[in-house]
């Protein structure tokens, strides 16, 4: 604070004197250095189990969902099925998504979602989700892909029952079902089938590979080490 041709308040001077000389830990607020720190380098950061917690589906699990989900009467229930655990979709993308999001792209049949951060991704939908889709959808031509009993937009808390209801009605016990577990399914299961780790973060759109890491299981396979690979390749031109 300034008085017209005093300057600086001798005592609002000495208490900036005296914050920066007596160690306080931001000093004088005047005075600027490299040497500061950012305030946020002092916060502890949360320590981030090395596995996903949450628990997904086997490969025969998946099967049995699936299974129940064809028998169903309701073609909703294996269209939810198949965007979540095939596609890999994020339960607010799938009940998000809209009949006119569907499209072609280089002459595959793509979905185009609002992913988190309003990115926008288009997914190459397989034929049998297209089937699974163009089902559930059946004459419409606008409006939500998935729909609940009453015939409208399909909530995540609708999605939840629905899943439960297949659970029980599997021929293979089921875990209390929620839809997150589809995708963790999704992800976990791509390695088993053969995918690598960069193009299972691209299927997941992880921003950091050290996600996808997280729901990678069996990384710690020695039967899966790159050794093998390289060893294989290098004999090959011998």
């Amino acid at each position: 604070m300034l008085v017209s041709g005093l300057g600086p308040r001798p005592a609002l001077a000495r208490s900036f004197r005296s914050a920066s000389d007596s160690g306080h830990p931001h000093g004088s607020p005047f005075r600027s250095s490299a040497k500061n720190s950012v305030p946020s380098d002092h916060v502890r950061r949360p320590n981030v189990p090395p596995e996903s917690p949450t628990l997904g589906l086997s490969h025969l699990q998946f099967e049995a969902l699936l299974s129940a989900a064809r028998a169903s009467a309701n073609p909703n229930a294996l269209a939810l099925v198949a965007v979540l655990g095939l596609l890999g979709l994020r339960i607010f993308e799938a009940i998000s998504a809209d009949i006119d999001d569907l499209g072609e792209e280089h002459g595959h049949r793509v979905l185009r979602v609002v992913g988190k951060g309003t990115r926008i991704a288009l997914i190459p939908v397989p034929p049998a989700v297209c089937r699974a889709i163009d089902r559930a959808s059946e004459a419409r031509r606008a409006g939500p892909i998935l729909l609940n009993t009453r015939g409208v937009r399909m909530d995540r808390h609708a999605a939840t029952r629905r899943l439960r209801r297949l659970a029980a009605e599997s021929v293979v016990r089921l875990p209390r079902m929620h839809p997150h577990m589809l995708r963790h399914t999704f992800v976990t299961a791509m390695p088993d089938a053969g995918v690598d780790l960069r193009d299972l973060q691209i299927a997941a759109r992880h921003a950091d590979p050290r996600t996808t890491m997280r729901y990678d299981r069996a990384r710690n396979n020695l039967g899966r080490h790159p050794n093998y690979i390289l060893a294989a390749y290098m004999a090959s031109g011998t």
